[in-house]
């Protein structure tokens, strides 16, 4: 677990505008590491709603008979942007990055880019 904080943390330094950051199991909703969060923000319980919310997301593709996978989620509220980032290795389950981001201070586009090149950083984690 401390080799997933480490690497939450280097991937954390490159979003401005960052509240906190974890990397869950889809699976269960079980925060595997984080990074942020705060006494208002509890990142833990976020990242197991978001947890629920990918799985029915999924759920719903399927009964509509969509194909292809899910590349990302976005939840834009008036102060924040929730970004949920389904990881596409296969030796990786159902894990996917949850990114909290303040909206005053966070450029998305730029946050969505850099999350596709975090996959690469984690895989030697897990």
């Amino acid at each position: 677990m401390a080799h997933m904080d480490i690497a939450l943390r280097k991937a954390a330094l490159l979003f401005e505008g960052a509240i906190g950051m974890a990397l869950v199991d889809a699976d269960n909703g079980v925060t595997l590491g984080a990074l942020g969060g705060s006494s208002d923000f509890d990142l833990t319980a976020a990242a197991t709603g978001n947890a629920e919310l990918l799985r029915t997301i999924k759920r719903t593709a399927g009964r509509l008979g969509l194909t292809g996978s899910v590349e990302d989620i976005l939840i834009t509220l008036n102060t924040q942007y929730h970004l949920i980032r389904p990881l596409t290795s296969r030796s990786n389950g159902g894990l996917f990055l949850y990114l909290a981001l303040d909206r005053r201070s966070a450029n998305l586009a730029m946050a969505r880019h850099q999350l596709v090149s975090i996959e690469g950083q984690l895989s030697p984690v897990w």
